[in-house]
């Protein structure tokens, strides 16, 4: 399995399409362990790219803080599980939750009248 986490200054980005970078986790669901991770800096934003190039990537998991309705429905439609609501801290502490089945959604925290999170 592959986990993408939206990065910005190394923690949880809370807006989707604004994120610096993505971390990637390859990880083993059934040992619960992450085999590698690697760090890739954002494309520009343009609503709708985002999702795409994540699968490119081969991501079958976003973790995200907050994640516009398009975004998630791309990615949801591309089998793509999404995770939102997710709070602001060490990415392999999401990662860990996961595995183990204790991150569920929370809030999500976008608001599109308010910014945009990405698409």
């Amino acid at each position: 399995m592959r986990i993408a986490i939206p990065l910005t200054e190394g923690r949880l980005s809370q807006h989707f399409g604004h994120s610096e970078q993505f971390l990637f986790v390859d990880a083993d669901p059934e040992q619960r362990n992450i085999l590698g991770k690697e760090i890739i800096r954002a494309p520009e934003h343009a609503p709708g790219l985002l999702p795409k190039w994540l699968r490119a990537q081969g991501v079958t998991v976003v973790i995200a803080g907050g994640l516009g309705s398009q975004a998630r429905d791309l990615l949801t439609a591309g089998s793509v599980t999404v995770v939102t609501g997710a709070p602001v801290t060490d990415p392999e502490i999401l990662v860990a939750r996961f595995l183990n089945g204790t991150l569920a959604n929370g809030t999500n925290g976008c608001d599109h009248s308010k910014h945009n999170c990405g698409s």
